[in-house]
């Protein structure tokens, strides 16, 4: 998916020659760099893979599949959803040999994180002006997550508005006031230690007087377990649309994925605190437990919207389930079948 096809809203008509051609750049390279960057992940299941001892396909190879995946955070429900599936299918073909195996493997993660609606995928930004509220706990990476979604959408030609809505920690809004500068954007914010909710409010009324086209408002950094903050979180909420009826219009988790598990406890509570409507998925490219994707899609059925694999802007990604599931669970083999029907991307 091309970033102009993420954003539900945006004029591709609009977007000038040379972002168009940036993101096919972009997408040449796409599987490969998924493929160097999730290479924690990828190199745990290789090697739960190439340790078990078999002869064929056997029973064992299945086992060690289960204990994989559950390693990888996959969660129990989806580990015996996609090994049962796994097995019917190896067995209908006929697989004995390990390339083809873990490629069917890729296959059935890749369908498991398959959306219902595809557009439930995508970042609605229709609304004028659209409301997106930033959730997570600390550290996930939400104030370095706004910087690159408003960098895209100021690509989009879209003008984006932040708001610096973390006002227990001075260094937050230091950090956004940065992004905001290297983006070439508004902030609104006042003192530390201001009421978040006053703040939110006057973002969403400067937006309004400026034709500003989308916000983006970061929260303060809360444990899912602090019903304080949670409470406060739901009070933005409600200022947020009793100002502007309907909105915030997208309310993005941001979840670290070296938490693992946590991370999916963290989603159960905030996803009960606000209305989530996708996941941003950060730090991907340092962790072994990137099967936290499927558990999430599986125990939640909230989509994942973003991923984060790496530092540069260019390493917030759409996420595209089937090439996610290539780029950890597949074979070399399939990597290089990958790469060729993906217009050109590169080999490691």
């Amino acid at each position: 998916m091309e970033w102009h096809e993420v954003f539900k809203g945006v004029d591709a008509s609009a977007v000038s020659a040379e972002v168009l051609e940036e993101e096919a750049q972009e997408r040449r390279g796409l599987f490969g760099r998924l493929r160097r960057n999730l290479g924690k992940a990828r190199g745990a299941v290789s090697d739960a893979l190439k340790s078990a001892v078999y002869v064929g396909v056997d029973r064992r190879l299945y086992e060690q599949t289960e204990e994989m995946l559950i390693a990888a955070d996959v969660g129990v429900d989806g580990t015996i959803k996609i090994v049962d599936e796994l097995e019917q299918r190896c067995t209908a073909k006929k697989i004995e040999t390990q390339e083809p195996f873990q490629n069917e493997l890729a296959d059935v993660v890749a369908e498991l994180l398959q959306p219902d609606d595809p557009e439930r995928q995508r970042i609605d930004v229709t609304e004028q002006p659209t409301v997106i509220l930033m959730v997570g706990v600390n550290g996930t990476g939400k104030t370095t997550t706004i910087g690159k979604i408003a960098w895209r959408l100021k690509e989009m030609g879209k003008t984006p508005l932040m708001v610096a809505g973390d006002t227990f920690r001075a260094a937050a809004v230091e950090q956004l006031s940065q992004w905001a500068d290297r983006v070439g954007c508004d902030i609104v914010k006042q003192a530390a230690d201001a009421d978040p909710a006053a703040v939110v409010f006057d973002g969403v009324a400067a937006a309004r007087s400026r034709g500003a086209d989308v916000v983006l408002v970061d929260t303060a950094g809360r444990l899912h377990t602090q019903v304080n903050l949670m409470r406060e979180l739901e009070k933005v909420r409600r200022v947020i649309e009793k100002q502007l009826p309907g909105a915030p219009h997208e309310t993005l988790l941001v979840l670290d994925a070296t938490t693992g598990q946590n991370g999916l406890r963290q989603a159960q509570e905030f996803k009960q605190a606000v209305d989530i409507s996708g996941v941003v998925l950060t730090k991907l490219d340092g962790t072994a437990k990137g099967g936290i994707v499927v558990a999430i899609h599986e125990t939640l059925g909230i989509p994942i919207k973003l991923i984060g694999v790496g530092e540069q802007l260019e390493d917030l990604r759409p996420f595209e389930p089937d090439i996610f599931a290539r780029a950890i669970f597949g074979s070399a083999d399939g990597y290089e079948s990958a790469s060729d029907a993906s217009a050109g991307d590169v080999a490691d």
